[in-house]
């Protein structure tokens, strides 16, 4: 078999070209019309039968011999965001890829080529999830619920993530640590109710302003002084929102933030705590507060055994100095990240593997990270990404029969 990374640069071209009109027509959450037309459109050229899976998702499968099943996955959706960048292909609608989905989807598109091109080498079979809705915690989550894991049923799985890293060169491949290596993720959502009325006489009223002030205020003591030191968490509100005038006190208000921990202990405990003092607080004020919790997604976690195989496969294609295990970088012990990824719905459930893919750094002209209006990524790394989606399903499918 010729080189998988041979093979996989020689569709570099393909992969830019992918990249770039996904790019162009960023779409979000689940409502990825062109976007998914695009990758079964591509698919199907391959000779792939795709299928719907969950809301906005895409399956297709790869192998002609019955056997274990690997699963690669990657990301679809865009942000919400207006791209501020001087691309040529700069997004054409309101949301834009700034975190890089476009480029995880062309380096599976790509993955899927080599994957059927080699196909007759495959000892199982390969199962190429195409996920909506990770920057909602809600695409995995989805899939899984409608049988992404079952039919054939996957023994094991790998996801990609590009980063701008400015201590690494582009093109190094990172994968941090076998453990946990993402936070798990709790969206927070707390509302007020009180008695609006004339901001001239506050007596007659109960201000669920007062009260929504005082909660966040309280929110705070949590990490300050009911955590130990080594429990980490944070806890970020992100908006608080109440009333529309000067002159009037509103009926209601409401904020909402995320919680993000490592471990269940912790996450249960601040929510628990969370529910105790905006419901305590507000009745002190004369108001109701309810507490919810609408999204959320556990941690990622890097099997041990497949993270060792990773680099033993893997290291036969990319040099040594490419290749970097995060947690012996200096600076980097615990390399994990309080940022969360829904891929954990997938990690909870079989052993997987994460890494990232370094696509940008400053000294390259890269001075923003992931989420930014302005940030861009190098496209020289799209056939690293494939040839390492590719050779880790095949190698892992040839050394686990």
């Amino acid at each position: 078999m010729k080189g998988i990374m041979e093979q996989s640069k020689s569709i570099q071209e393909e992969l830019v070209k992918h990249r770039r009109q996904l790019h162009e027509n960023a779409e979000i959450h689940t409502n990825l019309p062109k976007t998914r037309a695009y990758v079964k459109e591509q698919l199907i050229s391959m000779g792939y039968e795709p299928i719907d899976c969950g809301e906005g998702g895409i399956v297709a499968v790869a192998g002609k011999k019955e056997g274990k099943v690997f699963l690669i996955r990657a990301d679809m959706d865009a942000l919400p965001i207006v791209e501020e960048t001087d691309e040529p292909f700069k997004s054409k609608t309101c949301n834009m890829h700034a975190c890089g989905h476009d480029m995880h989807t062309s380096m599976l598109l790509g993955a899927a080529k080599l994957l059927k091109e080699n196909e007759d080498y495959l000892e199982g079979k390969v199962k190429l999830m195409f996920q909506p809705a990770e920057e909602t915690l809600y695409g995995a989550k989805s899939m899984i619920e409608d049988g992404l894991l079952e039919n054939p049923k996957v023994d094991a799985g790998m996801m990609i993530h590009v980063a701008v890293n400015d201590d690494c060169e582009i093109g190094d491949v990172l994968v941090s640590r076998p453990d946990v290596i993402s936070a798990s993720s709790d969206w927070l959502r707390i509302d007020i109710q009180g008695k609006g009325g004339h901001g001239a006489r506050p007596s007659e009223c109960i201000d669920p302003l007062t009260a929504l002030s005082h909660i966040h205020i309280a929110l705070q003591s949590i990490h300050a002084r009911e955590l130990s030191a080594s429990d980490e968490a944070v806890l970020t509100i992100g908006q608080m929102h109440g009333g529309n005038t000067s002159n009037i006190i509103p009926d209601s208000a409401y904020m909402e933030g995320t919680i993000r921990c490592f471990n269940n202990d912790t996450r249960n405990f601040i929510k628990k705590r969370i529910e105790e003092m905006a419901v305590d607080t507000a009745k002190a004020l004369r108001a109701e507060a309810k507490v919810s919790f609408p999204i959320s997604c556990p941690s990622v976690i890097n099997d041990k055994e497949l993270f060792e195989e990773f680099f033993q496969y893997n290291g036969e294609i990319l040099p040594e100095r490419t290749l970097i295990n995060m947690a012996g970088k200096v600076g980097y012990a615990n390399a994990k990240t309080t940022g969360s990824e829904d891929f954990g719905f997938v990690s909870e459930l079989i052993p997987t593997i994460s890494c990232n893919v370094v696509v940008g750094n400053a000294k390259n002209g890269h001075l923003y990270k992931l989420h930014h209006p302005k940030v861009t990524f190098s496209e020289e790394p799209l056939y690293i990404g494939a040839a390492v989606y590719a050779n880790t399903a095949i190698e892992w499918l040839k050394n686990n029969k």
